[in-house]
């Protein structure tokens, strides 16, 4: 098989492993779109995976302030070490209004939405919705009702959801998998796993990311054609 037609018939994966509350998780996903634009002669897909950026954090989540104090010592500091993340975020286009976040979330229940949201091609538009919600809007994603809504944004059936949320369905399936991101070595997000082959950590510049997904493309169409 032709490298050309091998790219017609076979999407080059991408698994993008992050958490909705992660900022350069954020910055990361917008950075990742624009590499995919710059290589439109590549097919991709985009499998988003879960990582719990703070597991303790409980199931109903925490003030926002106690959560800044624990994991940074102060809200201050945190803030003073934060504006060139504030900063990435505008430049690519993202609002990151860090003074309305009022609660920080146990991030499980946005994992299993997107997950569902997948079945229905809608992950990327699902996991965007949630962190608007987050950084940008100051919603708290410890609540089912915010979740409903995020899901009804994206053409989901709340109600549905609504159901879903109250049960354990895919609990297990998605702490099994952060656990095994972390089993795997990773500790740093975003993650970005490209064709099984390249694996980069943190929010690249989308020439590197694009110049990735170009060279696993090349090397997944050598081993096609050996096939």
């Amino acid at each position: 098989m032709s490298a050309s037609s091998m790219s017609a018939s076979s999407k080059l994966t991408i698994d993008l492993i992050s958490d909705v509350v992660c900022p350069w998780c954020y910055i990361g996903k917008r950075l990742l779109e624009q590499a995919i634009a710059l290589k439109p002669e590549i097919p991709v897909e985009v499998r988003f995976r879960p990582y719990f950026l703070n597991p303790w954090v409980p199931r109903e989540g925490m003030s926002r302030e106690d959560y800044l104090i624990a994991k940074f010592g102060s809200v201050e500091r945190y803030n003073a070490n934060n504006n060139r993340v504030v900063d990435a975020a505008a430049a690519v286009g993202l609002s990151y209004n860090r003074d309305q976040i009022k609660r920080q979330p146990n991030t499980l229940d946005c994992h299993r939405l997107i997950l569902w949201a997948g079945a229905a091609g809608k992950a990327a538009v699902m996991k965007q919705r949630l962190m608007e919600i987050y950084f940008s809007e100051g919603g708290d994603l410890s609540q089912s009702e915010v979740l409903v809504r995020a899901a009804a944004d994206c053409g989901m059936d709340g109600d549905r959801i609504r159901a879903l949320l109250a049960s354990q369905q895919d609990v297990d399936e998605v702490e099994r998998e952060a656990q095994s991101a972390k089993e795997a070595g990773i500790d740093g997000v975003p993650c970005f796993i490209i064709g099984g082959m390249i694996a980069l950590s943190g929010a690249q510049p989308p020439e590197y990311l694009a110049a990735a997904i170009e060279r696993a493309s090349a090397e997944q169409a050598k081993r096609v054609a050996a096939e």
